[in-house]
């Protein structure tokens, strides 16, 4: 049995609220400021998320290459890291913990549609990386997914499912490869 897509019923659909529609248009204003500061400016770039209402903790370093998509959806941790070509593509809630490092091309993806609805609706499910959690480069995390503490996403690695705490995981589907400090 195959399902039609409804394109028009998609592209009809209201996916955004007045509001959210104006601090994107806002942000993306804003935007050049964020990309165009000095590697060493992660205050500027702090403050610059937190103007957006994004959460960010003490001493949070994100390189100016970081893509970020609605900041307002953000949350991190004190120590945390959002390396070179991050993307966080946070249509829903994105928590990253504290001290976690989300390596450089590495891509945290909280924004999906409904494939059992032909109008394939948006959906926003929340992600979720624990404190001391490392994403490395160019690892994929999708929505709704949660990460544990300590936990580790190899590079390239797709992360459809939760990782346990002080799990190694690599590969497409990742797939559980060790255990942290063993």
């Amino acid at each position: 049995m195959s399902l039609r897509v409804d394109v028009a019923a998609n592209r009809a659909a209201r996916k955004w609220t007045r509001a959210e529609q104006v601090r994107r248009v806002l942000w993306a204003a804003a935007w050049p400021l964020f990309r165009l500061s000095p590697r060493p400016c992660w205050g500027w770039r702090r403050g610059l998320l937190r103007l957006f209402g994004a959460r960010v903790g003490r001493a949070v370093h994100v390189y100016p290459t970081a893509r970020i998509v609605m900041p307002w959806n953000m949350r991190i941790g004190d120590g945390a890291a959002l390396g070179d070509g991050a993307i966080l593509y946070a249509l829903g809630p994105v928590s990253i913990g504290a001290r976690a490092t989300v390596s450089q091309g590495a891509h945290l993806c909280a924004g999906s549609h409904d494939l059992s609805r032909p109008d394939r609706p948006l959906i926003k499910p929340p992600i979720e990386i624990g404190a001391d959690a490392w994403i490395a480069a160019e690892a994929f995390v999708g929505p709704g997914v949660r990460i544990g503490q300590g936990a580790v996403v190899g590079a390239r690695a797709v992360a459809m499912r939760d990782v346990a705490a002080g799990t190694i995981v690599a590969g497409n589907p990742a797939r559980a490869i060790g255990r942290c400090g063993q």
